[in-house]
């Protein structure tokens, strides 16, 4: 049964606990057996007004509305302690029918309730608790602020850039991981490392209805797909396969003074990365000289990406402050001054060449078939690069592919470490789940994303497709942009790039 159909029936048949509490308060316990009107009457004993019934129809909102009613049912046998009211919200099945049952508890009309004059403690109490469980709700399921922490998506979305992600766009995902210290990603505040969640507690992937699908060229918010597995030191700045490819499994997990502790985290709690979406399921991806093409055709490219460009004077360096003029920032400069090579966009490099000292400004292209081992998926039978990558088929649930010796390093990780199979090659034979197999039927959806900065972004063509479990949600709009190379009265926020949609 899907879950959305559970939840529903949760929804209709709740109110009914409240057979016996009906009974108590006269209003006749057959009314609770009654789907949706049992609301409006427990409105009607609990005091409050018919208009929460609308607020009951906002998906997500209505379960905190719930809560709400579960709490003045508590006041309505006078219970006003915190404890007692959280008993209610936490084991409503239980304490429910015990309010209206035991002989001890008394039904208490509304127009003859004393009211209770709280502490200031309770007071400020009782306000973050609702504070906190409302803003967790609208976190966890509609929509999310982030901040730009890398310059992968410049010039599209910059570093300091404060963002809405609409987590209703694709349809939100069911926590892994409920438990967990409110509005904390992953590691507790003030620690290198303790877990902000525990996982006594694990829910499989869901994804609740949004209101469409992924399509090309979205900006999205997803989990990182390398982050399964990563160095306490490094975290996602570097990928512990990486790592491991790099310097030896070995000394990763026992040089604890260079690389900390080897630890693993679910996928919910893995970083939060953002790229544009390339590829969808079923998409064909090749890149040729830096131009990406989908299933045959040229893909419009972002209006503001990003290249390397090599810049050649005529001995005479460019101030810092024409760069600056030009938008670049400083951490660019700094890259400059030391490789003579910028990220830029096409009006940047008209901008450049305009220069009096300027005598070229050099696309930097990686030429093809010369391998890039650091690319996905590290095998030299490919011969990709960053500029030459490719074609690769974008994986789709339910389709069927051949499974060879030449293709399976394109698909192993998801048949191991996304779809949760044994994998193994053993006489040039693929066994799967030690079955001999010569075909593999894709569980998932899967995605292709890049940054608009293509020289300096790590993606897809670094670790590989995304899977629709690791899909947070879609980037809508930027509220606030800080340069945190300025001060506050030096032009740190960028008025001209506030309140602008994501596109």
């Amino acid at each position: 049964m899907d879950l959305v159909t559970i939840l529903l029936l949760i929804l209709i048949i709740f109110p009914m606990l409240n057979y016996w509490i009906f009974n108590d308060s006269g209003v006749g316990g057959y009314k609770a057996l009654i789907p949706f009107y049992n609301y409006y009457v427990w409105l009607q004993v609990i005091g409050k007004p018919w208009w929460w019934l609308i607020l009951m129809l906002v998906p997500f909102i209505n379960f905190f509305i719930i809560m709400l009613m579960l709490v003045q049912t508590a006041i309505s046998y006078g219970k006003n302690k915190l404890y007692e009211q959280a008993l209610a919200v936490l084991f409503p099945y239980v304490y429910m029918p015990y309010l209206g049952l035991s002989k001890k508890e008394h039904y208490i009309k509304f127009e003859n309730r004393v009211k209770v004059k709280k502490s200031q403690v309770r007071e400020w109490t009782d306000a973050i608790i609702f504070a906190v469980v409302a803003a967790s709700i609208i976190r966890i399921f509609m929509i999310e602020a982030y901040t730009i922490p890398s310059p992968s998506m410049e010039k599209t979305l910059l570093v300091g850039d404060f963002l809405f992600v609409s987590k209703m766009s694709y349809g939100p995902k069911l926590p892994n991981t409920p438990l967990a210290f409110p509005f904390v990603h992953h590691t507790l505040p003030l620690t290198k490392d303790t877990k902000s969640y525990v996982e006594w507690i694990k829910w499989p992937y869901y994804r609740f209805p949004g209101f469409g699908k992924i399509k090309n060229n979205d900006v999205v918010v997803f989990n990182y797909p390398d982050g399964d597995t990563l160095s306490t030191t490094f975290q996602s700045n570097a990928s512990y396969y990486a790592l491991i490819k790099e310097v030896g499994r070995e000394r990763v997990w026992n040089d604890k003074q260079t690389f900390g502790n080897i630890i693993s985290r679910p996928v919910d709690k893995r970083e939060n990365f953002i790229k544009r979406c390339i590829g969808i399921p079923g998409d064909s991806l090749l890149i040729i000289d830096r131009q990406v093409y989908v299933n045959g055709k040229k893909v419009k490219n972002p209006e503001d990406y990003q290249f390397n460009y090599k810049i050649i004077t005529d001995g005479t360096p460019i101030p810092k402050r024409q760069f600056r003029g030009l938008g670049i920032s400083e951490e660019d400069i700094q890259n400059y001054i030391k490789s003579g090579t910028l990220p830029l966009t096409n009006e940047d490099v008209k901008l450049i060449r305009a220069l009096p000292n300027v005598t070229d400004v050099r696309p930097i292209i990686a030429q093809k078939n010369i391998w890039d081992s650091r690319l996905f998926p590290f095998d030299s039978a490919f011969g990709f690069n960053v500029d030459n990558y490719g074609p690769v088929w974008v994986p789709e649930a339910g389709v069927t592919i051949p499974l060879t010796l030449i293709n399976l390093p394109l698909y192993s990780r998801i048949i191991t470490a996304y779809e949760y199979n044994k994998l193994a090659v053993e006489d040039g034979k693929i066994f799967i789940n030690n079955v001999e197999s010569t075909s593999y039927t894709f569980k998932m959806d899967y995605y292709w994303m890049m940054g608009d900065n293509r020289h300096n972004s790590a993606d897809s063509r670094f670790w590989g497709f995304v899977p629709i479990d690791h899909i947070v949600g879609k980037a809508v709009f930027v509220w606030l942009s800080l340069d945190n190379n300025k001060s506050l009265f030096g032009g740190k926020i960028r008025w001209g790039k506030l309140f602008r949609v994501v596109r």
